[in-house]
């Protein structure tokens, strides 16, 4: 027929909070969707999150892949960092910095500053904690039950 389409074209969703991506553009970042979010990649590391989702908005913003250990410090140069309520109820390594925030944007280029430097607050080698946890010669142990096997089935032949 005229003027139809062969396929489909999948319209693509606008990057949340793009101004982080062009902040951090000389690391040539990746990005891969991620539990509702834009995941932010430098290397191997994750370093952000970008979420912009009507869902849950309070947990909109720009997301800071991190570890407790330092939270205090990041605290102190992002004073609306909190814990992403959505991912669990208590404090979680991922932190965000809240799009709501009177002063996101300058929070949120601050953390690309500190991306852009290799701050080591920011960012996290994906599977490290689970690999490390394993060690050398304990394969066997995973967080996942193990798959039950099933015995051969023999099949009766036909003569």
């Amino acid at each position: 027929m005229p003027g139809s389409k062969p396929f489909a074209v999948k319209k693509s969703r606008p990057v949340p909070h793009e101004f982080v991506l062009d902040a951090i553009a000389s690391l040539s970042p990746r990005t891969h969707p991620m539990f509702g979010c834009l995941a932010v990649y430098v290397e191997d590391k994750i370093v952000l999150a970008l979420r912009d989702k009507q869902d849950h908005a309070e947990d909109n913003g720009v997301w800071l892949a991190t570890t407790k250990e330092h939270h205090e410090s990041l605290r102190r140069e992002f004073p609306s960092m909190r814990s992403i309520h959505i991912l669990r109820s208590g404090v979680t390594g991922w932190q965000v910095l809240p799009a709501v925030g009177a002063h996101f944007e300058e929070e949120a280029l601050r953390a690309c500053e500190l991306v852009v430097a290799g701050d080591p607050r920011i960012g996290k080698i994906p599977g490290a904690k689970r690999s490390a946890m394993r060690g050398p010669g304990n394969k066997e142990k995973s967080s996942k039950p193990a798959k039950k096997t099933r015995a051969p089935v023999k099949v009766p032949s036909r003569r």
